[in-house]
């Protein structure tokens, strides 16, 4: 049973993706330029769905960490930390904000010339697609569709899980994933996936919200 929130998200969300989808077949410079243009509100708005799951994690970890074990505690500090590195490394950590410039090494290593790890370019490939892209694919696919197998039929996995507090994946997490994932694929713009990691930043913090192993949030 979806609740509430989940309901609203999923439809506002499939709204975002209609238009999204219209104008990134029939209009792609009003897709690249407007809608996910850089520093615009998709951009932004996907850095601010990650922080809010970093700042969600770290609230569990203040209220709940002193009635919890230390691996508990371990798993929901390493979702901070990530969260807040995908929030950071989103925006540049702010440098275009605070109008920073970038450092030498950053000017010459980078492809953006932005002070980020995901654009570097290293040994004449980029980071962003060999890690930020083909490996995280793979990490993915994992997590949103091999692990709430093997959680469900699986102890040890079950036992994993919870004693890192790794919130695993409801079935319609994984549906609105490979959706979203199906409509970007149909979008010829260049600029598409900058609204497929709005979907991430967005279905994430709904799993973080309401997991199927819920219970480890919960004080014990």
């Amino acid at each position: 049973m979806l609740t509430k929130i989940e309901k609203a998200t999923y439809v506002i969300l499939a709204a975002f993706f209609a238009v999204s989808v219209y104008f990134g077949i029939t209009d792609e410079k009003f897709f690249n330029d407007v809608i996910t243009t850089e520093d615009g509100v998709v951009e932004y708005g996907t850095a601010v769905f990650l922080f809010l799951i970093a700042a969600l994690s770290a609230y569990r970890l203040y209220t709940l960490g002193k009635h919890k074990s230390f691996t508990w505690k371990l798993g929901v500090l390493a979702f901070v930390l990530l969260f807040i590195f995908g929030a950071g490394e989103e925006i540049s950590w702010g440098q275009r904000i605070f109008g920073i410039e970038s450092s030498e090494y950053f000017l010459e290593n980078n492809a953006q010339k932005e002070t980020n790890l995901h654009n570097l370019v290293v040994g004449g490939k980029k980071v962003n697609k060999v890690i930020f892209s083909q490996l995280l694919m793979v990490i993915m696919v994992i997590y949103l569709i091999v692990t709430p197998i093997l959680y469900r039929k699986k102890q040890w996995v079950r036992d994993l899980m919870d004693r890192f507090a790794v919130p695993v994946v409801q079935w319609h997490h994984t549906i609105a994933f490979l959706v979203c994932t199906a409509l970007v694929s149909i979008i010829p713009a260049e600029r598409k996936w900058e609204i497929y990691e709005l979907a991430f930043g967005v279905i994430f913090l709904l799993i973080f919200l309401n997991p199927l192993n819920k219970a480890i949030f919960k004080r014990s």
